[in-house]
């Protein structure tokens, strides 16, 4: 295992990346002339060259134009990026709308898919999920007159680990069957790096008639997805992590085509009216009938013109090829680790197909290790109560920076 603790056995995978060229298409961030060594991408990823130039644009329509650049440009604006995620989300672009925040959109999807009544009132989730989706999904019980204590099951891993087994989340779901009206999980845990079964949980899910939604913020762009083969009803995410469209870019929301022409309860807004009639100015609703139906308001323009950028990056790669890259860049970390730094536990499934980028470290001492890590020029994150997050993506990081990273590691904990 010595070899691969060698930069010359580094430079030569990096050398063979068939993705190497793509690290050029962004913009890589210093600290007083020196790179960084940024792993950060599941929290912002970094700056695609050219999103200056795309706001830009967006900004001189609005000097050139004023209000006339709603008509001409901006009111399908969020239109020519929806085909972009069909394979990125693994859907039909009508079945996907970009706007909002992504707790906002759980919100709005949950007002439609959350619907308890008599015995079937339970919302099923991941202990542990990140606490913006626990707040949403416990005040979305308290608001239909429900106790959280009574209403919310948390799928909680076996003594002593961190991750769930698939088995158990299906038993789980079985065991509560017909009293579960809404099941929403993590498509990938933001603590752990896990990869939840998306197929499996929505089909035994399924079957006991419950609603599947999943919160794909760790999983959009990240991992293998197919939401419209897998029947799953709803999901949403953040456009700024692993999509690399950067602070503020509107959420995506999917909704199954087959709730296209949806008559049951959801919030509306002017943004939602088929534009063909939207400007009749009637006094009720004629909505469109795709996901875009689930509109509000209109998306920030300036925040959505780095989406161009982005996924152009993702549609000259594939999800395919960025997955299969993935596996290497990340297997490299983890056999670094495991080979050099015994004292670490890696919290992360060792089956590449149980996760995405991320790796979760386990460390005595782990916020002291973080800080040290940072003053070094190392940009990754730390997660309460006892976690490093390391996630290094196959279109801007190299196999040396990871070799960097773990020796610089070594070297803290030694």
């Amino acid at each position: 295992m010595g070899e691969i603790f060698s930069e010359t056995y580094a430079n030569n995978k990096d050398n063979l990346n068939p993705l190497k060229s793509i690290r050029k298409k962004f913009h890589y961030p210093e600290r007083d002339g020196t790179p960084l060594l940024y792993f950060s991408g599941n929290s912002l990823g970094l700056q695609p060259i050219g999103v200056s130039d795309s706001i830009n644009e967006q900004a001189k329509i609005w000097a050139l134009k004023g209000a006339d650049g709603y008509m001409s440009d901006w009111v399908d604006f969020h239109q020519q990026f929806l085909t972009d995620f069909e394979p990125i989300i693994g859907g039909q672009w009508q079945e996907f709308m970009l706007m909002n925040a992504l707790t906002v959109n759980l919100h709005l999807l949950m007002v439609s898919f959350y619907k308890p009544k008599d015995t079937r009132y339970k919302i099923i989730i991941e202990g542990g999920a990140f606490p913006s989706d626990q707040y949403a999904v416990k005040s979305q019980i308290e608001f239909h007159g429900y106790d959280p204590n009574e209403a919310l099951v948390e799928l909680q891993p076996k003594k002593g680990e961190y991750c769930l087994n698939t088995e158990d989340i299906l038993s789980t779901i079985e065991s509560h069957g017909e009293s579960i009206s809404l099941i929403l999980l993590g498509g990938v845990n933001y603590y752990t790096g896990q990869k939840y079964d998306m197929e499996a949980i929505t089909k035994i899910g399924k079957k006991g008639g419950a609603y599947i939604g999943f919160d794909l913020a760790h999983a959009a762009g990240n991992v293998s997805l197919k939401l419209h083969d897998w029947d799953v009803d709803f999901a949403a995410w953040c456009n700024y992590k692993y999509l690399n469209s950067g602070p503020g870019a509107p959420s995506g929301v999917f909704v199954h085509e087959k709730h296209h022409r949806w008559k049951g309860a959801r919030f509306t807004g002017w943004w939602g009216n088929r534009l063909d009639t939207r400007f009749k100015m009637e006094s009720n609703i004629d909505p469109i009938q795709s996901t875009a139906g689930w509109g509000i308001s209109n998306s920030s323009i300036f925040s959505m013109a780095p989406l161009k950028n982005a996924l152009d990056i993702y549609k000259e790669v594939g999800m395919d090829r960025f997955v299969e890259e993935s596996h290497k860049l990340t297997g490299y970390l983890e056999s670094l680790i495991m080979s050099e730094l015994p004292q670490i536990s890696i919290v992360t499934p060792n089956d590449p197909n149980q996760r995405g980028c991320q790796l979760s470290l386990l460390t005595k001492n782990g916020k002291s290790v973080y800080e040290t890590l940072v003053n070094k020029n190392v940009v990754c994150d730390w997660r309460e109560p006892d976690v490093l997050r390391i996630a290094p993506t196959p279109l801007y990081n190299t196999y040396k920076e990871i070799l960097q990273f773990t020796q610089i590691l070594k070297t803290i904990l030694n």
